[in-house]
């Protein structure tokens, strides 16, 4: 295993790198549902709203990164890259960090990102084999929004966050848009809320969408 990737709802994901080291980002609250209690060495945070930013989510002390920049932790390389929230150079909703994570397979978590894709933040992504993006509007680029980046940075695979699944009280879209957008055919539903690397390299070219931790196994509301 290269490594272990689970899904814990909205836009909450821990990495476990080869080595062990557990990455958790975006931790969340207020958004419906209860997130499932975490550990992890490092917080990734995007950005300081709530639903992004819920530290008494994570057990233990980790080591909190929420600004762009590039830091090495072991055998971990991690890139934050500026961004906004919205398409307005965050004049509605702020900043919003990107971060990209190698630990020899190369993960690009998205955050809230609001803004269309651009030359400059193409450039700074690079190369990813695992793209993590939101897909449910409002707050965050929509369905097609989404699939301008999918298709501009041409990952290996891709997986939803941040939609309106069972319990969700956010005035966001469910998958039910991206299904639309995407074609059912692009798109898998994971029957669990974790998977591992490479194995998922089967899936290339997929949009895939999972269960959360502690679901109840309905992905849309």
């Amino acid at each position: 295993m290269d490594l272990k990737m689970e899904y814990y709802g909205h836009s909450c994901f821990r990495l476990t790198a080869r080595e062990g080291t557990r990455i958790l980002m975006d931790p969340y609250e207020g958004v419906g549902y209860a997130m499932p209690k975490a550990e992890a060495d490092l917080v990734l945070c995007s950005h300081g709203h709530f639903d992004h930013h819920f530290r008494n989510g994570v057990a233990g002390t980790p080591e909190w990164i929420e600004a762009p920049g590039r830091y090495r932790r072991g055998e971990v390389e991690i890139q934050g890259i500026a961004s906004f929230h919205d398409d307005v150079r965050g004049a509605k909703r702020g900043r919003n960090v990107i971060f990209v994570v190698d630990s020899g397979v190369r993960v690009c978590h998205m955050g809230d990102i609001g803004e269309p894709p651009s030359a400059r933040l193409l450039a700074q992504i690079g190369k990813v084999d695992i793209l993590l993006i939101p897909v449910g509007g409002t707050y965050t680029v929509d369905a097609a929004g989404a699939l301008e980046y999918i298709d501009a940075i041409g990952p290996q695979v891709t997986v939803a966050m941040h939609y309106c699944c069972e319990g969700c009280t956010l005035d966001i879209a469910s998958t039910d848009a991206l299904l639309a957008a995407a074609g059912a055919e692009r798109c898998i539903y994971l029957h669990g809320s974790e998977f591992e690397w490479p194995v998922a390299a089967a899936w290339k070219g997929k949009i895939l969408i999972a269960e959360r931790k502690g679901s109840c196994k309905k992905p849309n509301c």
